[in-house]
């Protein structure tokens, strides 16, 4: 592909210089057409915040379904409504494609692909190098890219810009390279992309200077830091935070349950302390996309550089081990009903990550659902987001939630905590619950026959 000669605009005595001001003045006019490769709970929640923030926006997808959803009007993303995604395509602001060639027609062009781990729990991008393989044939002057997706520090430099130079473009004179951390919650409706600061940082100063005046465009504070790889470990500082954290509290419940002590009230009596303490607490173990997965590369990256991160591993290892003690837990409690668990009916209420979204990536519900299954229980679930689960040793479909199948039950197991549960309903039908996430505090009292963590 021939590439783009580099032009001079009037009063700038460099290209690069005249690049920036181009890109900078379509950015400011929202003239800018952005592509954004990657449409799940991050790209399609971008894509949608860039559109009704007035730029046209081309979301890129190797998924059929994902582009035809997209297409149709339509969301699979919790917090992403259909009635924006609706309204935005019917305008125009907002189309899909399988094809990248649109990636050669925009201005700016933001990476949100999966970043998963392996079998080995080490980091595959391979996803990031694919979307770089398809940018770098059709990268032009005066264009700016993003990488959002979570990564190792030194990905954007190490891997990705090297890929882009293939093209023989130079970063920050013909093309300007950027990571920004994503920092999506699904289903959080107080923090949003808008009003959630966005870290910036940029391979040379006027990469920078233009990723931090596109993020501008939308978010109400942007966060300029020095390096990519800067960025890069904020965003694993923030999620590794979070991981030892519940590590830690999750170790107090296992002490507090030797101890003969409610962990919710200890850890609700600490938290009245106005400084100092932040409160975690304790759960079944972790889940969804970011915290059982970010901390893992930077851990990897460590162990390339000769040092071990000894406070991710043990607070991985402590919170893996959740699963198997909520396990324990239930057969401790069929054991002083003079049962079994081989046998005994099991109902999960919750298998989602977290409460009031529909998402299953990496749920501790899955582990224990599996878990009982190996060991011979008869298991159910109920979860209003999740209609069937059709895993590699999990084949099941959601049950209704009524009286006989609470009575029925030998142990109601509270998984996830979704807000539209009735509890104090679910205590009085159910024989024994096991709540691993103190649902029932408001209800249950003393009752004996509602076990916690």
């Amino acid at each position: 592909m021939a590439k783009e000669k580099k032009s001079v605009v009037a009063g700038d005595s460099t290209p690069e210089r005249a690049h920036l001001q181009v890109l900078k003045e379509k950015i400011s006019t929202h003239d800018a057409r952005v592509a954004v490769m990657g449409l799940g709970y991050v790209g399609l929640s971008l894509a949608v915040a860039l559109g009704k923030a007035g730029f046209s926006v081309t979301g890129i997808d190797t998924s059929a379904r994902k582009v035809a959803l997209v297409a149709s009007g339509l969301s699979d993303v919790p917090g992403v409504s259909e009635y924006e995604v609706a309204g935005l395509t019917a305008v125009g602001k907002l189309t899909a494609t399988q094809a990248c060639d649109a990636i050669g027609e925009v201005d700016v062009v933001v990476v949100c692909v999966p970043t998963p781990l392996d079998k080995t729990r080490d980091p595959d991008v391979s996803f990031i190098a694919q979307a770089c393989d398809a940018i770098k044939g059709r990268l032009r002057c005066g264009q700016l890219v993003i990488l959002e997706s979570t990564t190792y520090p030194g990905t954007t430099r190490e891997l990705v810009l090297p890929l882009l130079e293939e093209s023989e473009l130079t970063v920050g004179k013909d093309f300007f390279l950027v990571f920004s951390p994503e920092r999506v919650d699904p289903g959080n409706r107080l923090y949003t992309i808008t009003n959630t600061p966005k870290v910036v940082g940029g391979i040379t100063p006027a990469c920078k200077k233009i990723g931090t005046h596109f993020y501008r465009q939308l978010i109400s504070e942007v966060v300029p830091v020095s390096s990519t790889q800067a960025a890069e470990m904020t965003k694993l500082l923030e999620n590794t935070f979070r991981s030892v954290n519940i590590g830690l509290v999750n170790e107090v419940a296992l002490m507090c349950g030797r101890l003969g002590v409610d962990v919710w009230e200890v850890v609700d009596a600490a938290a009245t302390k106005p400084f100092g303490f932040m409160p975690f607490y304790p759960g079944p173990g972790l889940g969804g996309h970011c915290i059982p997965v970010d901390p893992h590369f930077l851990a990897w990256k460590l162990k390339t550089l000769n040092y071990n991160a000894r406070f991710i591993e043990l607070a991985s290892e402590v919170t893996r081990s959740m699963p198997g003690y909520v396990v324990n837990k239930i057969a401790d409690v069929l054991n002083a009903q003079e049962r079994s668990l081989k046998g005994s009916n099991i109902l999960i209420l919750g298998v989602t990550y977290k409460p009031d979204v529909g998402d299953i990536r990496e749920s501790p519900a899955l582990d224990i659902l599996e878990m009982l299954q190996e060991k011979g229980a008869r298991v159910a679930y109920h979860d209003p987001f999740v209609d069937h689960l059709n895993l590699e040793n999990l084949n099941l479909k959601c049950v209704d939630l009524d009286e006989n199948r609470l009575k029925n039950a030998h142990c109601v197991v509270i998984a996830t905590h979704h807000s539209d549960c009735d509890y104090a309903w679910i205590v009085q039908h159910a024989r024994c619950i096991v709540d691993t996430r103190n649902a029932t505090q408001a209800v249950a009292g003393n009752k004996d026959h509602v076990v916690k963590l």
